[in-house]
């Protein structure tokens, strides 16, 4: 149960900036107050934060999540929010119901069935059995009904596949343009924001210009040109680059470092490590299958948007699939470092991990460190905006103001 705690004397990333050592007061599942010189409650826990930072709780904003395992792996790596973008809509209720339930696993907000043209992305799925048959969009007529029912299945956001098949390797039929703009119109007179499946630049083009909300990837089949940049500026936009799962496609995914990292590994899902291991010792032509989209092209496109102004979102794209190096929770590490590495300082990747993304999608009570939010806190030894890896030094996770127990080990029928 959450209780009265004080931190005391900790530098706080407020999900913008950094402010000096102060004390930041939780009382219940919120955040009393922030400031110096917090008289200390008679019931509060006290903890020393000197030589510490405190920020927000992360917000992975593209998973597909299908288990609160999972969400358990998100939270105990200090995600404490997680965006699904798109899965069968019973198992996604199910997650999100355990997910509000419960503060040892991460909070979660889905998507449910993607809107996709009949035979397209990623109905190929479905014959080798990875997916069950789903509803998809044969024109936008047929759009508003189509937000209906995941309005029904009780999304929380709208996806939307933009694919040709370059990504998969092979021709796949897209919706026109015409019906994207009428799931968008949908979505939006639902109160529903939407994101985009748009791993090429003629997806990124034509999701701008249909007025999706947010590129749910970087595009990355080639060099991104002027145009493209400035228009994803111009239509205020949001990007979530995934810019790990793009590594996970190369000859050394990123997430072979961090399951190296001593800070990191005893906390990861020993599933995964044993998955990674037989990852690194497969040939990377025949488990990764076409290259057509690059991480140097994604990455470039991502900061050159960001330089006109378009908020950068963290996400993962994580899966926890055998076979699929990125993961929930460990990868977003992996993420913020490979921001930084294209050009963004440590504080404006931590901002994309959390003012941002609670900004994209309305989630007005989480992303940032203030009085009357939730307490999703993180609090690391260093200074994570002088060396972004140190916030995988993690002292202590909050979620809803319940201090998260890392070593516990879960029952597995908890965790469906």
């Amino acid at each position: 149960m959450s209780t009265t705690t004080l931190i005391r004397n900790v530098a706080v990333f407020d999900g913008t900036r950094l402010n000096p050592p102060q004390d930041v007061l939780i009382d219940g599942a919120v955040i009393a107050a922030v400031g110096a010189g917090t008289d200390v409650p008679a019931d509060a826990t006290v903890v020393d934060g000197t030589g510490q930072t405190l920020l927000p709780g992360l917000i992975d904003s593209h998973t597909h999540t299908t288990s609160a395992a999972q969400l358990r792996q998100a939270l105990v790596f200090g995600v404490t929010t997680e965006l699904d973008m798109g899965g069968d809509p019973e198992t996604s209720r199910q997650v999100r119901a355990v997910a509000h339930s419960r503060d040892d696993v991460a909070d979660l907000r889905i998507a449910t069935t993607g809107a996709t043209a009949p035979g397209g992305h990623p109905g190929q799925l479905i014959e080798h059995g990875l997916l069950a048959p789903f509803p998809t969009v044969a024109g936008p007529e047929q759009a508003d009904a189509f937000v209906a029912e995941r309005i029904a299945d009780g999304a929380d956001h709208l996806k939307i596949f933009i694919e040709d098949g370059t990504v998969v390797g092979k021709p796949m039929p897209t919706m026109s343009a015409e019906t994207v703009v009428a799931l968008v119109e949908a979505a939006h007179a639902r109160g529903l924001r939407t994101a985009a499946h748009t791993w090429t630049r003629s997806a990124a083009r034509q999701a701008i210009a249909c007025g999706v909300d947010i590129l749910a990837h970087s595009p990355s089949d080639g060099h991104s040109d002027r145009e493209l940049v400035e228009a994803a500026a111009a239509a205020r936009k949001f990007v979530v680059p995934t810019l790990t799962t793009l590594a996970g496609m190369s000859l050394t995914p990123a997430e072979f470092e961090l399951a190296a990292d001593p800070r990191l590994r005893p906390f990861a899902d020993p599933d995964w490590l044993k998955d990674l291991e037989r990852i690194r010792t497969t040939d990377p032509g025949e488990r990764l299958g076409p290259r057509a989209v690059e991480t140097q092209h994604g990455a470039d496109a991502a900061v050159r948007m960001f330089r006109l102004g378009v908020p950068l979102l963290a996400g993962t794209d994580g899966t926890g699939a055998p076979g699929h190096p990125t993961t929930h929770g460990i990868s977003y590490h992996g993420e913020l470092a490979l921001l930084v590495a294209a050009g963004l300082t440590p504080a404006e990747a931590l901002t994309a991990a959390t003012a941002n993304p609670a900004d994209a999608f309305a989630l007005h009570d989480r992303g940032r460190i203030a009085p009357g939010l939730r307490a999703d806190l993180l609090l690391v030894s260093g200074n994570p905006l002088n060396d972004i890896t140190a916030l995988r030094d993690i002292t202590a996770i909050w979620r809803r103001g319940v201090r998260v127990d890392r070593s516990a080990h879960l029952p597995a029928e908890e965790l469906v």
